[in-house]
C-alpha cells in the first residue's frame, strides 16, 4: 500500500512540475515585456518626432529597457516550450503550428524593433545633429512603430487566440481568462495601431493567465499530502 502511495504522490508531482515552470516563465515574461514597453514609452513620448532638445530626453531607461528585451525573450521561449510539454498528446499539430509559429514570430519582430531602438539611441548618443537633421530618427521611429504596431502585435493577437483555443479545448484554463483573451486579441489584430498602450494586453493577459496556472498549481500540493 505504501508503495503505492509513493508511486501515485510522484505522478502528481511530475505533473505539477510543468505548469509551475509555465506559470513562471510566463509571469517573468510579463514582467519583462510589460517594464520594457512602459520604460520605452514615457521615455521617448509619442508625438516625440523632433528632438532638437535632446537632452531633455532620459537614455538611461531606454537602454535598461534594451537590457531587459533579451531576457524576456528566453522567458517567452521556456513559456512556449513548457505549454506544449503540459500539452503532450493533446496537442492538435495544426493548432501548435500556429502556436508555435505565431511566438516564433512575435518574439523575432519584438527582437528587431529592440534592435533599431538600440541602433537610434546608440546614434544620438554618438552623433545627434546628424541624426536629427538626415531624418535618420524619424525613420527609425516610423520602423519601430510598423513593426511593433502593425507586425509584432498582429503575431501577439494570434498566439492569443491559438493559446486560448487550446485551453478551451484541454480544459486546462477557465472561461473567465480565455473569453477575454478571444477578445483582446481580435481587438489586437484589429485596431492595435490606433491606441497606443493597447500593445500591453498581451503581457497582461500572460500575467493573469500564469498567475492562475500558479495558484492552481500551488493548490494541487494538497493532492499529494492528501494521497
Amino acid at each position: 500500500m505504501n508503495r503505492r502511495i509513493q508511486q501515485i504522490e510522484r505522478i502528481i508531482r511530475d505533473r505539477l512540475k510543468t505548469p509551475r515552470a509555465a506559470a513562471i516563465a510566463g509571469i517573468l515574461f510579463s514582467v519583462l515585456l510589460t517594464s520594457s514597453l512602459v520604460l520605452i514609452r514615457i521615455s521617448i513620448p509619442v508625438g516625440a518626432l523632433d528632438l532638437r532638445n535632446w537632452a531633455a530626453f532620459e537614455t538611461a531607461p531606454i537602454g535598461l529597457a534594451m537590457n531587459l528585451v533579451p531576457f524576456a525573450g528566453i522567458a517567452f521561449l521556456w513559456f512556449i516550450a513548457v505549454v506544449r510539454d503540459r500539452l503532450g498528446a493533446r496537442e492538435d499539430r495544426f493548432f501548435a503550428t500556429v502556436f508555435l509559429g505565431s511566438g516564433i514570430l512575435f518574439l523575432a519582430l519584438y527582437f528587431v524593433a529592440a534592435a533599431v531602438a538600440g541602433a537610434i539611441i546608440l546614434g544620438l548618443a554618438t552623433a545627434p545633429k546628424v541624426m536629427i537633421e538626415s531624418g535618420g530618427y524619424i525613420l527609425g521611429r516610423a520602423i519601430i512603430a510598423q513593426i511593433l504596431n502593425v507586425y509584432a502585435i498582429k503575431m501577439a493577437g494570434v498566439f492569443m487566440i491559438v493559446t486560448a483555443t487550446q485551453a478551451i479545448r484541454t480544459s486546462i484554463l477557465p472561461p473567465w481568462i480565455t473569453l477575454p483573451g478571444y477578445v483582446l486579441a481580435w481587438v489586437l489584430l484589429l485596431s492595435s495601431h490606433f491606441f497606443y498602450w493597447l500593445s500591453l494586453a498581451f503581457p497582461l493577459w500572460i500575467l493573469a493567465l500564469s498567475t492562475y496556472i500558479l495558484i492552481e498549481n500551488l493548490g494541487g500540493k494538497k493532492l499529494v499530502a492528501a494521497a
